[in-house]
C-alpha cells in the first residue's frame, strides 16, 4: 500500500495546476482508498477552507484517501483521538500540551496550519474595553468549556489569579457580550470580532499571541498509535492538506462559495464575515517559515516559543513529547515542489 500511495501521489502532483486554481485531480480507480476521519475544532465555516478545497478538488482522493469524513466541532480533538474515533484532529498547542503533560495522552502535533494563534479576549469598544491582561481583573469573562484551559493559561502567563476574574460559562455565540452579560469573551480573531463588525458592533481585542502565549494553533494532531500503524495514510493526508490550503490562500472567492453554498450552507453564515475571516486567517497561515520550508512547518524558534508559552502557563512538556514533525519533513522530501506552495 505504501508503494502504491507514493506512486499515486507522484501522479497527482503532475496533474495539479498550483495554488489558487482549485484544479480537480483524479484518483486511480485501481488503487484501494484508505478511509480517514478528521475531527474539526469548529463548525463548517471558513476556518477549514483548506479541507474543503482538498475534498472538492479531489486531492484527498488522489492521495489514496477516501472517504474522508470531516466531523464538525466544537471539539478540542483529544477525546476523539484517544478513543480512536478520529484519525486526525485540529486543535491547539496548549490543549494538546496540557493533555500530554498532565494526562500522559499519547498524542503528537504533526504540523500547524496557523503559525500564530488567533485566540483573543474581545470586549465592546464602548464597554469594558479590555486592552491589557490587567484590564480583565474584576471583570466577567465568558469562557467556553473547550477553551477553559486556554484561558487559564492566559491568566497564568500574565500573573493573574483565577480568583481575580469571574469566569462565566458561555457557548460560542457572542450574544452574552453584546447583551452585557459578560465584560469579555474568549474568541477567535478570525471569527467573532469580524461577525460583530459586520453588524456594526466595534470591539477591542486582547490577543493571546502578544500577551504571553505565542503558541501555534490549528495544529494537525494524531495519536502515537496512528503514527506508528498508519504513517503513510497520515503523510497522504498532509500532502492533500498542503495542496488544499495552497488553493485556499489564492482563492478567497471560492472559499466564500464553498462555505456559504456547500459545506456550511445550512448555517446561514454572513458572506461578508466569511470573506473577512478568510482574508484574516490567510495572514496566520503564511509566514517567513512557510515561505522558506512549506506550509504547516514549525521552526525550531516557534517550537521554543510554544514550549515557553506552555511553561508560562504551568504546562511543562518536552519538544519530543509534543511534536513529531518527521512525517511532514518526509512529505516535503518526497515532493519538494510542494515547498513553493507555502508562499
Amino acid at each position: 500500500m505504501s508503494a502504491l500511495l507514493v506512486g499515486l501521489l507522484a501522479l497527482a502532483g503532475c496533474s495539479s495546476e498550483g495554488p489558487g486554481t482549485s484544479a480537480s485531480v483524479s484518483a486511480d480507480p485501481t488503487v484501494q482508498t484508505v478511509p480517514a476521519t478528521v475531527q474539526l475544532s469548529w463548525i463548517f465555516n471558513e476556518e477549514f477552507a483548506g479541507e474543503y478545497f482538498a475534498e472538492t478538488a479531489g486531492y484527498y482522493a488522489a492521495a489514496g484517501l477516501g472517504p474522508v469524513q470531516l466531523v464538525p466541532g466544537p471539539s478540542a480533538g483529544v477525546p476523539e483521538l484517544i478513543s480512536g474515533t478520529a484519525d486526525v484532529a485540529f486543535s491547539d498547542a496548549v490543549t494538546i500540551g496540557a493533555a500530554v503533560a498532565r494526562e500522559r495522552a499519547p498524542l503528537k502535533i504533526l504540523g500547524a496550519v496557523f503559525q500564530q494563534n488567533p485566540f483573543a479576549v474581545i470586549s465592546l469598544a464602548g464597554g469594558a474595553d479590555i486592552a491589557t491582561p490587567q484590564d480583565m481583573i474584576g471583570k466577567r469573562i465568558g469562557v467556553q468549556d473547550g477553551n477553559s484551559a486556554l484561558f487559564s493559561a492566559l491568566l497564568a502567563a500574565n500573573g493573574i489569579g483565577a480568583d481575580e476574574v469571574t469566569v462565566v460559562p458561555v457557548q460560542f455565540d457572542p450574544a452574552p457580550l453584546v447583551n452585557g452579560e459578560v465584560d469579555g469573551f474568549v474568541a477567535y480573531l478570525t471569527n467573532e470580532p469580524l461577525v460583530l463588525e459586520a453588524r456594526g458592533i466595534a470591539t477591542t481585542t486582547l490577543p493571546f499571541a502578544t500577551n504571553g502565549l505565542p503558541f501555534v494553533a490549528k495544529t494537525i494532531t494524531a495519536a502515537d498509535e496512528t503514527i506508528a500503524e498508519n504513517r503513510e495514510m497520515l503523510k497522504s493526508f498532509l500532502r492533500a492538506e498542503i495542496q488544499g490550503w495552497a488553493d485556499a490562500l489564492g482563492n478567497v472567492d471560492e472559499t466564500v462559495r464553498l462555505v456559504t453554498e456547500q459545506f456550511g450552507a445550512d448555517l446561514d453564515l454572513d458572506p461578508v464575515a466569511v470573506r473577512a475571516g478568510a482574508e484574516e486567517q490567510n495572514t496566520l497561515v503564511v509566514s517567513d517559515e512557510t515561505v522558506a520550508n512549506g506550509l504547516f512547518t514549525i521552526s525550531p524558534e516557534l517550537q521554543e516559543r510554544t514550549l515557553a508559552s506552555l511553561s508560562a502557563a504551568g504546562i511543562e512538556v518536552a519538544a519530543d513529547d509534543l511534536f513529531d514533525l518527521s512525517l511532514l519533513a518526509e512529505v516535503y522530501a518526497e515532493f519538494p515542489e510542494l515547498v513553493a506552495l507555502g508562499s
